[in-house]
């Protein structure tokens, strides 16, 4: 976790940089600052921040892993890492009805983006439990 942190807090850094630079840059330019270009980078770079923050913070309590050890070997990585599904269906049906609420948004549906809203639930429902129900059900 603690190249994950430091990745993020440069990305932060670099973003907060250059929203000086393009605020200057704009104001030099066209004569006031860009709002919509500096605040785009501004929330950017807060939420490289957070990102950074939130890995720093669980890097504090875990044990170094493989990647964050210089002594590590290649072999210290080996294992299993976790479980991945083979195939679903379930995300295409979160896209479908994020895409639906996302539709009814730009045309002020709010009909359809209520009910896409309710197709996301639903499917990310359906994706979480796929493996506790059904055919695909895993015993324990």
């Amino acid at each position: 976790m603690k190249t994950e942190w430091r990745i993020f807090f440069i990305v932060a850094v670099f973003l907060f940089l250059a929203l000086g630079v393009y605020a200057w840059w704009t104001d030099y330019e066209m004569g006031a600052v860009d709002w919509i270009g500096s605040m785009g980078l501004a929330l950017s770079g807060l939420l490289c921040l957070m990102c950074a923050g939130y890995f720093w913070f669980v890097s504090r309590r875990i044990d170094p892993r493989p990647e964050d050890r210089d002594d590590a070997e290649i072999s210290d990585g080996s294992g299993e890492i976790g479980f991945f599904s083979p195939g679903s269906y379930w995300p295409l049906g979160v896209a479908a009805a994020t895409l639906a609420a996302g539709i009814g948004l730009v045309y002020l549906e709010w009909w359809l983006v209520a009910a896409g809203l309710l197709g996301v639930l639903g499917a990310s429902g359906g994706l979480i439990f796929e493996y506790y129900t059904g055919t695909r059900k895993v015993e324990h």
